[in-house]
């Protein structure tokens, strides 16, 4: 069983009543919801978010990037 912890946040009220609504329309806490929020969508905005950064990086100089060609000749394809 994963060890849990207590994370503390500001939301809309929107975003608050339509969790609590679920949440007692279906018999669940308002916690699973957040958790079932966080597991599904967590790794699409790391995606998007530390992507966005890599691109600032590459884009300022402090990222270098590699040709196409270069990697797939390293891989001996």
């Amino acid at each position: 069983m994963a060890m849990t912890a207590t994370a503390t946040f500001r939301t809309t009220q929107e975003n608050k009543k339509r969790v609590e609504y679920l949440a007692k329309a279906t018999k669940r806490s308002s916690g699973f919801f957040y958790n079932e929020l966080l597991t599904r969508y967590l790794d699409d905005l790391e995606d998007i978010y530390l992507g966005e950064k890599i691109r600032e990086d590459i884009r300022s100089g402090k990222e270098k990037t590699v040709p196409a060609e270069e990697v797939f000749a390293k891989a001996g394809l």
